[in-house]
């Protein structure tokens, strides 16, 4: 059967989100070096040393049709930033997620996420046909709650206790939704959000 997710390539004003590969495997790792990720325990960065493996699983989810990871490159400088992903993707719902995302310490609160989100909101709208687009974050994680909410999105509700982490903690999981009949105010306000950034740039 015809996947549903195939490799491309998202390109915006300041940032362009490429397919992930293991040749991202040295870049990746001095991203999450930046600001030592791996040491927040309520987010999905990896250790340097689990790079590799990181990538290689999400690869493998890929070859599924269930994810498609990317990474974040700063087209001034054509750096690795970050990555994100389509994740927990049932194209029989035309129904995904955009999660396990995180961006070096001097990328955040750029105006890189806002971007990154629009350039993959907008192709799960309109090209993948999405009918509602999903994110979810750890109860904890405040600054990821806020900036979820900061893109229009809504919250649906809390899952207590959901996973268990990898310090065996039981984890609340904070699920959040966009619609597809949200998708045209959400994009009128992302768009704007991103025009006064770069009018004042």
């Amino acid at each position: 059967m015809d996947k549903w997710l195939k490799e491309l390539t998202l390109e915006g004003n300041s940032v362009r989100l490429e397919p992930m590969s293991l040749d991202h495997t040295n870049e990746l790792t001095h991203a999450v070096k930046d600001g030592n990720l791996w040491e927040l325990w309520y987010t999905s960065a990896p250790k340097p040393e689990n790079v590799e493996a990181y990538i290689s699983k999400a690869l493998q989810e890929f070859e599924l049709d269930i994810s498609l990871p990317f990474v974040i490159v700063e087209k001034m400088t054509n750096k690795v930033i970050g990555t994100t992903r389509y994740m927990n993707a049932v194209a029989a719902n035309r129904h995904l997620e955009i999660g396990t995302t995180w961006y070096s310490k001097s990328y955040q609160r750029t105006g890189a996420n806002t971007e990154c989100k629009y350039l993959l909101l907008k192709y799960a709208f309109e090209n993948l046909n999405c009918i509602a687009v999903e994110f979810r974050t750890n109860w904890h994680n405040m600054q990821s709650r806020n900036a979820i909410l900061g893109l229009g999105a809504k919250q649906d509700g809390v899952l207590r206790n959901h996973i268990i982490d990898s310090t065996g903690c039981l984890r609340d999981t904070v699920v959040f939704s966009i619609l597809n009949s949200e998708w045209q105010m959400v994009k009128k306000s992302l768009e704007f959000k991103m025009s006064r950034k770069y009018s004042n740039s």
